[in-house]
């Protein structure tokens, strides 16, 4: 089929597995919100269903109470096989994305599911040039170190999030010397530099959480139902700033004098909403710093996240605001400087 012809009957597919029992009118009207400029016919819908029915085996029936389209199986949905080479490079490039949670029992399960869509991929040949295998070896994800999850942890946690029913478990956390009992309104999954969270609420602490599922074990599923509140998302407490999984309560405002790399990464990157970037003078900070420099500044509730930050840029990050960030600084700056200072002595 033309290239066309191949985006509508995707279209036509989606909207029949939508289960809103479209006519032939229905379908030309999603069509027509979808492409807008292009004139679509009713018989030429008519025409498109005849051909996934007979051509693409689509379980496709017509319900004569709903007046409308159906499949009777449920599940189905065009194989990928028909779809465009560009859509199959982007499901390809989704696979190597994928090896990020390679240690959460979803991964084989949708490298499975992606490598069944993307075989034309391999095995057709697609493209013009006929090179078949330079998807994978040339587009990659690096390898990061990640947290692994135990399969039954990770079960009983989405069922949880799934049926919004309450789930207990044996955690430690990185303060604790052994592990607590803990019972938690599971609200969201999160994932940041390889670990995955479980955001929700605590009942012993009656507040937010977050708990690393790594660091869990024992987990179980109650009966005990709850509701999700209407403002529940991760994203309402980080005071609009991106730094990642740290729940904060209170809300700073951050100014940070960036130089040489730091300045670079400040400022190719939006780390919060009301983000903003003003040039330094040019010279010599008071730091000692040479550079001409950028303050960045923004408002954010996740300060440890922030503080580590400004740390892992060494002297090319100076914070100025809040006192507490300045504070807390100085006083890494000096503790390495005293390990630093004993670290030949070390044996």
């Amino acid at each position: 089929m033309p290239k066309l012809g191949l985006e509508r009957i995707y279209i036509i597919d989606a909207e029949i597995a939508s289960g809103k029992f479209p006519n032939t009118k229905d379908l030309v009207k999603a069509l027509h919100e979808d492409w807008r400029e292009i004139e679509v016919s009713v018989p030429t819908v008519s025409r498109d269903i005849e051909f996934m029915r007979d051509r693409l085996n689509a379980p496709i029936e017509y319900s004569a109470l709903e007046r409308g389209y159906y499949y009777t199986e449920k599940t189905y949905r065009l194989p990928a096989v028909f779809t465009s080479a560009e859509n199959l490079l982007a499901l390809g490039m989704a696979k190597s994305i994928l090896s990020l949670y390679r240690e959460t029992p979803l991964f084989e399960a949708a490298v499975h599911l992606l490598e069944g869509i993307t075989a034309p991929l391999t095995s057709n040949g697609n493209f013009a040039d006929g090179n078949r295998d330079w998807l994978e070896n040339r587009i990659m994800v690096p390898k990061i170190a990640t947290a692994k999850v135990e399969p039954n942890i990770w079960d009983t946690i989405i069922a949880g999030i799934k049926e919004n029913r309450i789930v207990t478990f044996e955690y430690r956390g990185k303060s604790d010397d052994d592990y607590h009992n803990r019972r938690v309104r599971p609200y969201q999954l999160l994932f940041d530099s390889g670990a995955w969270y479980l955001y929700g609420y605590a009942e012993e602490r009656k507040a937010l959480r977050v708990f690393s599922l790594s660091r869990m074990k024992n987990a179980e599923l109650t009966k005990d139902h709850f509701t999700l509140p209407t403002n529940y998302s991760y994203t309402s407490l980080t005071g609009g700033s991106f730094f990642g999984v740290f729940i904060g309560m209170e809300k700073h405002h951050f100014s940070i004098d960036c130089f040489d790399e730091a300045k670079l990464y400040a400022t190719e990157r939006q780390w919060a909403e009301d983000q903003k970037i003003k040039k330094l003078g040019t010279g010599v900070s008071d730091t000692g710093v040479s550079d001409t420099g950028v303050s960045l500044e923004f408002s954010s509730t996740q300060y440890d996240k922030v503080l580590q930050w400004v740390l892992s840029h060494g002297c090319n990050a100076i914070p100025r605001k809040p006192q507490i960030l300045v504070d807390d600084w100085k006083w890494h700056i000096k503790e390495m400087a005293k390990k630093a200072k004993n670290i030949n002595a070390r044996p």
